[in-house]
């Protein structure tokens, strides 16, 4: 068994590599500030281009990202709900905050203790994994 993070791995590859290696490869979703795990994809599930679901100890939420058109209440092309928006963890997993840095902290954790990751992300209806779609936090940093 393989298991790969970091960044969404395109499904291509993902395919390549299962076959290359003849092994489950899991793909995974998660940070530092959640003990670098939230989602992973089971073992079993042969399709590619999501990270799977939460694991136990977390709760997630998809928050509305106005700006780029990203809302719990989308939906996909069948009008399929397709939730989207940006991935908010929380969970016994997760941080409380930097050390000796409330300023990071309150810019990562709001009062509610989600941390924001800036990711952008959708919840695909057909088997309810996570996929990752954009970057929100970019934004800010690039204007």
């Amino acid at each position: 068994m393989m298991l790969t993070g970091s960044a969404p791995i395109s499904p291509d590859v993902l395919k390549f590599l299962r076959i290359c290696f003849c092994c489950p490869i899991i793909e995974g979703y998660g940070q530092t500030e959640n003990c670098a795990a939230a989602f992973f994809t089971h073992p079993e599930d042969k399709e590619a281009g999501h990270c799977g679901a939460p694991i136990p100890c977390i709760e997630y939420m998809l928050k509305d990202i106005a700006e780029m058109s990203y809302y719990s209440t989308d939906k996909d092309e069948e009008g399929n709900p397709a939730p989207r928006g940006e991935i908010c963890l929380r969970g016994g997993n997760c941080f409380v905050g930097y050390f000796k840095n409330p300023e990071e902290t309150a810019k990562t954790v709001d009062s509610e203790g989600w941390i924001h990751t800036g990711d952008v992300g959708m919840r695909l209806p057909h088997n309810g994994g996570l996929q990752i779609i954009d970057r929100y936090k970019n934004i800010f940093k690039l204007a």
